[in-house]
């Protein structure tokens, strides 16, 4: 493989969350494994988030990869509309049986973005069905929910949407519940809800993954949902990033007792090999399309729409997550996250940490911009120490592989430690 990898890169791409101007210089991947990055001179860095929170099994996993090759010699791409295949179809049926006990239906589509575009378009078009017009959407103060329109629209985070802030439906938000405000909130809804508008409520249970990892109790939300099922609001779970584990339980919402309409889908999906969503929901909201008017369809198609090496990489990483291995890594990192977490919670530069399940996070005490250059120097100090970490702003968070070794755990731990040294 030719190298210089980010010479050539500079000629013709274009990368996201970039600003070129700024950082012009990419790192050149070359290999993976396991938890670890290898770049083009052979330096290994371990993938303290998993690549986005994508490969929880590590990357290239023998036991993935021998299924999906499995697969390619029989069926690598058909239609689904028209169509149906074996993979999708056994994929369905796994599926369901982890979901949250109320989910029936699968509506397949390519990222997570598009995931909660469609949760957002079943809840809309739910109500056009039956002839309400409700058409706003409710949403918690800095959630983030994708790039799409209709995902930019719901999600809080300004330095994703400025551009596009005109453009965007009909949204309003609510602060995400505490002790302290649940009571104001729910009463503020109650009065809100008599107008009829709403149309659905999206949201990312447990864990808002992009503002750094801000992390709240099931209690509240699950006052939230209950009132606004009882008002007809249909209530979207986006477990995109909580989804397959990470939470210690198999989704976020087994952890509610009140459980959503709509639930999105993606990222650990396809265990990181490959780009696919789903967007589940329940017979009721499946029922609200199903009709004799045609019109009445969702009318929404992805051209890798439940692609078959998709659904097949998926199938394999049901499988492992359900295995007796990876169920003892989760709880095997819990507990080791719980022990560092103690270890520097009452250092001097750490502002408050926190955990849900896999997922970890430690605040500095010291102001930052999300991706100013403090930020930039936290991370280049990470990668010259051989560790793949993106704080965002003063947070660092951990999301690794559940097959990370306790050796590279640690060493992700020692290098964290070195930060709050010098910072």
């Amino acid at each position: 493989m030719a190298k210089n990898l980010s010479e050539r890169d500079k000629k013709h791409l274009w990368h996201p969350l970039t600003q070129h101007k700024l950082h012009p210089e990419m790192l050149g991947i070359s290999s993976a494994k396991g938890s670890l990055l290898f770049d083009e001179e052979g330096k290994q860095y371990i993938d303290g988030i998993s690549s986005w929170y994508t490969c929880m099994y590590g990357h290239c996993n023998d036991f993935i990869l021998e299924r999906v090759y499995a697969q390619m010699q029989q069926l690598d791409q058909v239609v689904f509309s028209g169509f149906t295949h074996e993979p999708a179809v056994e994929l369905s049926e796994e599926l369901i049986k982890i979901l949250p006990r109320n989910q029936e239906k699968l509506f397949f589509s390519d990222n997570g973005s598009t995931s909660t575009e469609i949760g957002i378009k079943m809840a809309l078009q739910y109500h056009y069905n039956q002839g309400n017009k409700r058409n706003v959407l409710l949403a918690f103060e800095d959630g983030f929910h994708g790039d799409t329109f209709g995902a930019m629209s719901v999600s809080g985070l300004s330095v994703y949407n400025g551009p596009f802030e005109d453009f965007f439906i009909d949204v309003e938000r609510i602060p995400v519940p505490t002790k302290e405000n649940v009571e104001n909130t729910l009463s503020l809804l109650k009065n809100r809800l008599k107008e009829n508008t709403i149309a659905g409520f999206i949201y990312e249970p447990l864990v808002q993954g992009a503002a750094a990892m801000k992390m709240y109790e099931a209690e509240g939300l699950n006052r939230i949902l209950n009132l606004l099922q009882r008002h007809e609001v249909l209530t979207i779970a986006d477990e995109v990033m909580t989804g397959f584990g990470k939470t210690g339980t198999y989704f976020a919402s087994d952890q509610i007792e009140t459980k959503p309409d709509v639930i999105c889908l993606s990222k650990a999906l396809t265990a990181g090999l490959m780009p696919m969503a789903i967007t589940s929901c329940t017979q009721k909201v499946y029922d609200a399309f199903y009709s004799k008017d045609l019109a009445k369809g969702l009318f929404h198609g992805h051209t890798y729409t439940a692609n078959p090496l998709a659904c097949t990489a998926a199938l394999a990483g049901i499988e492992l997550l359900k295995s007796n291995e990876i169920q003892n890594n989760i709880r095997r990192i819990i507990a080791s996250h719980k022990k560092f977490g103690k270890e520097i919670e009452q250092h001097p530069k750490v502002a408050g940490i926190r955990q849900c399940g896999v997922i970890f996070a430690v605040d500095l005490d010291l102001k930052m911009e999300r991706y100013g250059n403090l930020r930039d120097k936290l991370f280049r100090h990470f990668m010259d120490n051989g560790v793949f970490l993106r704080p965002l702003g003063n947070t660092i968070y951990i999301l690794a592989p559940y097959v990370i070794t306790d050796r590279q755990m640690d060493k992700i731990y020692t290098t964290i430690k070195g930060v709050l040294a010098i910072v």
